[in-house]
């Protein structure tokens, strides 16, 4: 099989028709109903407006955002897809949602995403990343109209031995705080639904796809969760405070917020198109040169913002977070034919130029627009 889709992927690459073009997405995704879980928060909100400028039918399906700057907010997103608040633990709501709107794609972002907050509410990461995750499965498995599901989990699913080389697919699932291990437990659950219920080999019979998909530490506008070093240094630079790295040596594995979302869409896509030879992991994750300390994004930061002062505020008895993590993402480029196509450099100024939009009062959702484009057009 693998031999088979190198083959595809190869002339689709050569033909143009590999689903990295604004036009290609659309000839998918248009006139789709496509459910996003999570809408409200930071890569929900932008996937979203991805969705909406390919012309689907958003159904988002979220909590509340966290504070009334989210990109989710400024954006006005509310107001150009349909707004559901629940939360994905509620069985009830998400099976009548399902059946009201009978979603043909599904995105689940929704989740518990912090590693700190983890080790303070270990019982509710658990119940929302493996619980609420089981929900969406159960759901993508009764519900006929459903064809496609795309399962977001994080590149921190990995038994991470801190090794130098990148993470692939076939890698085992692990994770030491409870945010990683509940992704990993994810993990295992998304294979188990694949196996038995939505297996490929069985695929004519159950007509439906379901992968799972992990990314690196993803940055861009409209962020503003807690212990992140991206909403750190904006709130201490808007404040005109030290920023204050815990980790400055820590190395990480960044990318703006478009890069994994294309490839989110692309796969999707592929999937709706051949649910035999995509249904599987997946990993989108920066070129080498984008893995790098803490403390250089954060001097980035601030030589794009134009002033700023960083402190160490690294603590020996801090709660235990990674210190090198990295993904190996060739079947991606391979099979998807999908490429990072920001440095950092042009990934922090992305950022940047987003939040200061803020002071500007400019069109949040414009601006999100506008980037989109750039991004799509960039070569």
């Amino acid at each position: 099989m693998w031999k088979k889709l190198i083959n595809y992927a190869k002339r689709e690459i050569v033909d143009g028709k590999c689903g990295n073009s604004m036009e290609t997405l659309k000839n998918i995704y248009s006139g789709k109903t496509v459910l996003v879980t999570g809408h409200t928060g930071f890569k929900g909100s932008w996937i979203s407006i991805w969705l909406d400028m390919l012309g689907a039918k958003v159904i988002g399906y979220s909590l509340d955002p966290n504070t009334d700057k989210d990109n989710f907010v400024l954006s006005g997103l509310d107001k150009k897809i349909i707004d559901i608040r629940g939360d994905i633990r509620d069985e009830n709501k998400l099976n009548a949602t399902f059946t009201k709107y009978k979603p043909d794609f599904v995105f689940h972002l929704a989740a518990q995403p912090l590693v700190r907050l983890s080790y303070t509410i270990p019982k509710e990461t658990y119940e929302i990343n493996f619980m609420g995750t089981l929900n969406i499965l159960e759901c993508i498995r009764k519900f006929e109209s459903v064809k496609v599901g795309v399962m977001i989990t994080t590149d921190k699913c990995y038994e991470n031995k801190e090794q130098i080389w990148g993470y692939r697919e076939c890698d085992p699932m692990g994770g030491y705080d409870p945010y990683s291990s509940s992704k990993g437990c994810a993990e295992l659950l998304i294979a188990s639904y694949r196996s038995s219920f939505m297996n490929p080999k069985d695929y004519k019979n159950h007509g439906k796809a379901i992968s799972s998909v992990r990314a690196g530490n993803v940055i861009g506008g409209g962020d503003w969760a807690k212990d992140r070093i991206i909403p750190d240094c904006i709130r201490a630079l808007m404040e005109n405070k030290d920023i204050e790295i815990r980790n400055p040596r820590a190395v990480r594995p960044w990318q703006h917020v478009l890069e994994p979302i294309a490839g989110y869409l692309m796969l999707g896509a592929k999937m709706y198109e051949d649910g035999v030879g995509y249904s599987s992991g997946w990993n989108f994750g920066p070129d080498a040169n984008s893995i790098v300390p803490v403390e250089d994004i954060a001097k980035l930061i601030v030589s794009k913002w134009g002033n700023g002062r960083l402190l160490d505020a690294s603590d020996a008895k801090a709660l235990h977070e990674a210190s090198l993590l990295s993904l190996d993402c060739t079947k991606a480029k391979t099979f998807l034919g999908w490429k990072p196509k920001l440095n950092i450099e042009e990934s922090i100024e992305l950022t940047v130029d987003w939040y200061k939009g803020i002071d500007k009062n400019e069109d949040c959702y414009e601006k999100c627009v506008s980037q989109i484009d750039a991004y799509m057009n960039k070569k």
